[in-house]
């Protein structure tokens, strides 16, 4: 790699960390005094979503000013608005997902919320902003660990619930990647490759989430990245190394019966995965077509 790139990549590291500690420093403050004065909490809620947001903002000033990165983006991006409820599902290829969004749909929606692991609590900085600013903690179980305990299963119900209750008195946007992990040949291949250019989605994270919410979820945003160079490391794309990203955004609407009780309720399940079977299907099909729209024509000369 030509040493002007691990420059850049370099110093795109640099500011990362440099904001992250800023961010945190200035997020601090109010985190303190919501945890001990909660009748506080709303206001500090929404001194600690600015200051997210402008974190967000000034790291994707960075990203826009060092990596080059064009982001192509169609679809429904101006029907979006600040003041609505937003859920947003999105395929998950690479950790410069993450950056992507943001970058393009910050002061577009509200505030953005993603479930995060509960591994990343102890990651310096990082962890403890998340859990300051409400990024609600995952502690998802496997199948085999709810066959065996299947209590646990309410117990991912309940936190889900938990942490949405705290979403309810002003907008914001929470996100779900619902393959659950990164895109890789390997993973695909392993589940059988059911979708040419996706993995199996989980319908359980974003049927709780709705549910808990209890109707105020009404819109989602359903967002497809390609990547026509390849799916893209963080540090290629530190280091200028992502031409551009192509994004499509499709705005729908959540009906009522899309909303019941997922671990119980036998026939809702079936319908709740049919219909994020259906998604799927429609956004394999959304990335064939961008893939073919990115491919050069052999006629061309």
């Amino acid at each position: 790699m030509p040493v002007f790139r691990v420059f850049i990549g370099l110093l795109s590291l640099s500011l990362y960390v440099i904001t992250i500690v800023g961010a945190f420093l200035l997020i601090l403050p109010p985190a303190l005094v919501k945890l001990v004065v909660p009748a506080w909490r709303r206001p500090c809620n929404t001194l600690l979503d600015w200051i997210a947001s402008g974190w967000i903002e000034l790291n994707s000033w960075h990203q826009r000013w060092l990596t080059g990165t064009q982001i192509r983006v169609t679809g429904d991006l101006e029907q979006l608005s600040r003041d609505e409820w937003y859920m947003m599902i999105a395929n998950h290829q690479s950790w410069v997902d993450i950056m992507i969004l943001v970058r393009v749909l910050n002061g577009r929606i509200p505030y953005v919320k993603f479930f995060f692991k509960k591994e990343l609590l102890w990651v310096p900085l990082l962890g403890q902003a998340l859990w300051a600013v409400d990024f609600p903690v995952m502690h998802r179980h496997s199948k085999a660990e709810r066959a065996r305990n299947p209590a646990l299963a309410t117990q991912d119900m309940e936190r889900t619930r938990r942490a949405c209750e705290m979403y309810r008195d002003s907008p914001v946007t929470i996100v779900n990647f619902l393959e659950g992990t990164r895109f890789t040949p390997a993973k695909h291949r392993a589940q059988g490759a059911k979708y040419r250019h996706l993995l199996q989605p989980k319908a359980g994270g974003l049927a709780f989430t709705l549910s808990a919410m209890s109707g105020q979820l009404r819109r989602l945003v359903d967002v497809t990245l390609y990547y026509p160079g390849g799916r893209p490391t963080f540090w290629q794309y530190a280091c200028r190394q992502l031409p551009c990203v192509d994004m499509h955004v499709r705005l729908r609407t959540i009906t009522d019966d899309l909303l019941g009780d997922y671990p119980e309720d036998r026939a809702f399940r079936a319908h709740f995965q049919e219909w994020v079977n259906q998604l799927w299907r429609e956004k394999d099909e959304q990335l064939e077509r961008m893939a073919q729209e990115a491919r050069p024509d052999p006629e061309s000369p």
